[in-house]
């Protein structure tokens, strides 16, 4: 396995750099992130993410916030798949230890210009096959990853670098919202909106069973959220978050929402 690592924003950048990723050691699904991540680093991956819009920086506080409650200063957190940066960006602010990993060279790059900070190490990793000893994080986070990746052997894996009692958490696209399924189904419209050829999204009680069959306690914690979409207008984002927040809590509408929050407990 490859995997550069460093400890400051010079050695890490030369060692990124100077990486060399053997593609024989990865599968098709890989391959397609690494492209990926050239492609989202040449168009802007926060225009692709809709994160900067003021509907999607909204979502994205919230995300933020979900992720990143149970963290403490002495909490050893794991990122995966970092990407630019975006989500590293935050959780750096909690003064946690945080180890942050993407098979993306190119939006590696650009994580470690954002983000210059004593407390983020960032690696090139396979989620697949971490170089880490088992037991070795608290947490394991990540923002809209999980779909990106074999979820069965991605989990396996996190379960295995999890201390005991440790928990994952994510927010992930919801196959039961109505743009989301033809999004990720149907390859034209996939391409246009710019998501990589593999990624796709869950249905709750899927992703649970594949948790718990990755090791993880029953007492799983994945809920629908997330109406707020990042293409409404500027003008009309104070009347319509009300409406969302409302069609949250009818039981059968939210089942539909955007997104997915997952949290498991090792």
């Amino acid at each position: 396995m490859i995997v550069r690592k460093a400890s400051s924003f010079q050695e890490t950048t030369e060692r990124v750099r100077r990486g060399k990723l053997d593609m024989s050691d990865y599968d098709s699904r890989l391959k397609n992130e690494i492209e990926h991540g050239q492609y989202l680093k040449e168009k802007g991956a926060g225009d692709i993410w809709g994160w900067e819009t003021v509907a999607g920086k909204k979502r994205w506080a919230r995300r933020v916030d979900m992720l990143t409650s149970h963290i403490e200063s002495t909490t050893r957190v794991l990122e995966l798949g970092c990407g630019s940066g975006y989500f590293t960006k935050e959780l750096v602010k909690t003064d946690a230890n945080i180890t942050a990993i993407d098979i993306s060279q190119d939006l590696l790059d650009m994580a470690i210009t954002k983000v210059q900070s004593k407390n983020v190490n960032f690696m090139i990793g396979n989620a697949y096959e971490m170089d880490f000893e088992d037991c070795s994080f608290d947490t394991v986070v990540g923002s809209s990853v999980l779909h990106h990746l074999e979820i069965d052997l991605a989990l396996k894996e996190i379960c295995r670098v999890l201390k005991p009692t440790g928990s994952a958490l994510f927010t992930e696209p919801n196959m039961l919202n109505p743009q989301i399924a033809l999004q990720k189904n149907i390859p034209y419209i996939k391409k246009k909106l710019g998501d990589s050829p593999d990624e796709t999204a869950f249905f709750i009680w899927d992703i649970k069973r594949r948790f718990i069959r990755a090791g993880f306690n029953q007492d799983l914690i994945v809920f629908p959220f997330d109406f707020l979409h990042p293409n409404i207008p500027k003008s009309l984002v104070a009347l319509i978050e009300p409406v969302c927040s409302f069609l949250e809590k009818i039981p059968i509408i939210k089942q539909i929402s955007g997104s997915l929050f997952i949290k498991a407990i090792k």
